[in-house]
C-alpha cells in the first residue's frame, strides 16, 4: 500500500506551485491615447511621448481620433489626421487591428514590433 501525502503538506506545495506561476505572469493592460481630430502639432506631440512611454513598457496602445457631429461625415480626413499621427511616432510598431470607424470616431489598436 502507497502512503499517501498528509493534506496540509499537499495544500502547501499546491500553494508554492500557484504563487511560482502567479509570478510568472506578466499582465499588460491596454493602454489608451485619445486625440482630437483639431489639436495642434504640440498636443500631438504630447500624445505621442505618452504613447511611447506605453510602447515601451511593452503595452498594446488603442488610439482613438474623438470626431464630434459633421466631423463624423468626413471619414477621409479622419484617416489622413489618423495617418499624420502615425508617421510622428519614433518606435517602431506593429498594427494590431485596422482602422474603424465606431459611434465616437476613429480607432485602431498597435503594439510595439
Amino acid at each position: 500500500m502507497e502512503r499517501a501525502i498528509p493534506i496540509h503538506r499537499f495544500v502547501v506545495i499546491v500553494i508554492i506551485i500557484v504563487e511560482a506561476r502567479v509570478k510568472n505572469i506578466k499582465a499588460t493592460r491596454i493602454k489608451q491615447v485619445q486625440i482630437s481630430a483639431r489639436a495642434a502639432k504640440n498636443d500631438l506631440l504630447v500624445k505621442v511621448r505618452q504613447l511611447e512611454g506605453f510602447l515601451n513598457e511593452g503595452a498594446p496602445v488603442f488610439i482613438n481620433v474623438r470626431l464630434r457631429g459633421r466631423e463624423k461625415g468626413n471619414k477621409d480626413w479622419a484617416r489622413q489626421k489618423l495617418n499624420e499621427f502615425l508617421k510622428m511616432i519614433p518606435v517602431e510598431y506593429k498594427a494590431m487591428s485596422e482602422p474603424k470607424f465606431g459611434g465616437f470616431g476613429l480607432s485602431m489598436q498597435i503594439a510595439k514590433k
